[in-house]
């Protein structure tokens, strides 16, 4: 049966990847939703909910307010809380109900904004996406808004690009597995003159954004937004993932001669590939069930979009060694070959932060 996952958990979904984006940006998030997804990004997807909170807040939709539509009340609900908030601007994030009602987000946003006077977001997520391409919509949205706008000072608008100051984008719980990505990030690239955006530094670092040197993306979600802020700045950016946990770089040279896979978000992946060929181990190919962008992938690269073809991939491949979340080895369980644990936190909770030794999580986040 196509879909049906026997030994995995369901992965992180897009309205989580969307809010993981706006975290830390002091703006009110609202999950379109009866209070299940809210409850589940909060509980499951977003490690920094248990140190540091942010304004999410569940819609608290109704069985008549989704057959209905009743926007005006949702309206209304979102300008007290940003009245008492004080909430620079909003996000509306969508989940399976408004997807199955046919909400308009677009048009929902600009009466939002009408009404409550500060700009609102909206993130047509729908539940059935994986988070990355929540992440995608997310980030492209946030600069379309707030990228060289007002509140920046000189930093802002068209001033000239600050040498050295580089933007990243991509930094997020869910795409780097660490729950502290800009401290992570700053210590792998020895520099704190980063602009992290969604990450650190709220709408300012956002706003900023023209004075980067180059953008640094470290996920495929990334992408579009990088070459939105090409277009509009003429800032260039690469594709890179510093932040390859040290127990993995460790067994590069045991892997000498070895046919390895590399399960992981496409450019964490393709960081451990470039590792591994400076060890002297060539023959290794990169996966993922996320998103994985042509032009960064090499031949035999694979996609998965079931379990039971990631399990038909390892079983027949003949690799000798697997470098990925040790969650993942549940479902090949006729692997004979050498796991190398590397946490994915979209994919079973666990951030490389803690827990890189001792045996896997039994359970994972997602709805």
């Amino acid at each position: 049966m196509r879909g049906l996952i026997r030994y995995l958990s369901p992965f992180a979904p897009d309205q989580s990847g969307a809010s993981g984006v706006f975290y830390d940006l002091g703006g009110l998030i609202v999950i379109c939703d009866a209070g299940g997804c809210t409850g589940n990004i909060c509980g499951f997807d977003e490690p920094r909910w248990f140190s540091r909170r942010s304004g999410i807040m569940s819609a608290g939709l109704r069985d008549m307010d989704a057959i209905l539509g009743r926007d005006d009340q949702l309206v209304e609900k979102l300008k007290s809380a940003v009245t008492r908030l004080g909430a620079p601007f909003a996000v509306l994030i969508g989940t399976p109900v408004p997807a199955v009602i046919g909400t308009d987000f677009r048009a929902l946003g600009k009466m939002a904004g009408k009404r409550c006077g500060i700009p609102v977001l909206t993130v047509s997520c729908k539940g059935t996406g994986l988070y990355d391409e929540g992440e995608e919509e997310a980030y492209l949205s946030l600069m379309e808004a707030f990228a060289g706008g007002s509140g920046g000072g000189d930093d802002a608008g068209d001033a000239a690009p600050l040498k050295g100051l580089v933007g990243v984008i991509g930094a997020t719980p869910l795409s780097t597995d660490t729950a502290m990505p800009p401290e992570r990030l700053s210590s792998a690239l020895g520099t704190d003159r980063l602009l992290c955006y969604g990450a650190a530094g709220g709408l300012s670092a956002v706003r900023r954004a023209p004075r980067a040197e180059k953008n640094l993306v470290i996920s495929p979600s990334g992408i579009r937004a990088a070459e939105y802020l090409r277009e509009r700045f003429g800032t260039p950016y690469e594709a890179a993932y510093p932040l390859v946990p040290r127990p993995v770089i460790e067994t590069y040279p045991e892997l000498r001669g070895k046919r390895v896979l590399v399960v992981h978000q496409q450019f964490a992946a393709n960081a451990v590939r470039e590792g591994l060929a400076g060890a002297g181990c060539e023959d290794v190919t990169c996966a993922t069930f996320f998103m994985m962008k042509e032009e960064y992938a090499k031949p035999g690269d694979a996609r998965f979009s079931t379990e039971e073809s990631f399990t038909r991939f390892v079983e027949g491949g003949g690799f000798d060694a697997v470098i990925g979340d040790r969650f993942l080895s549940r479902a090949v369980r006729g692997f004979r070959g050498r796991w190398i644990h590397m946490p994915e936190f979209a994919v079973s909770g666990e951030c490389a932060d803690v827990g890189e030794t001792g045996e896997g999580p039994e359970r994972k986040s997602g709805t």
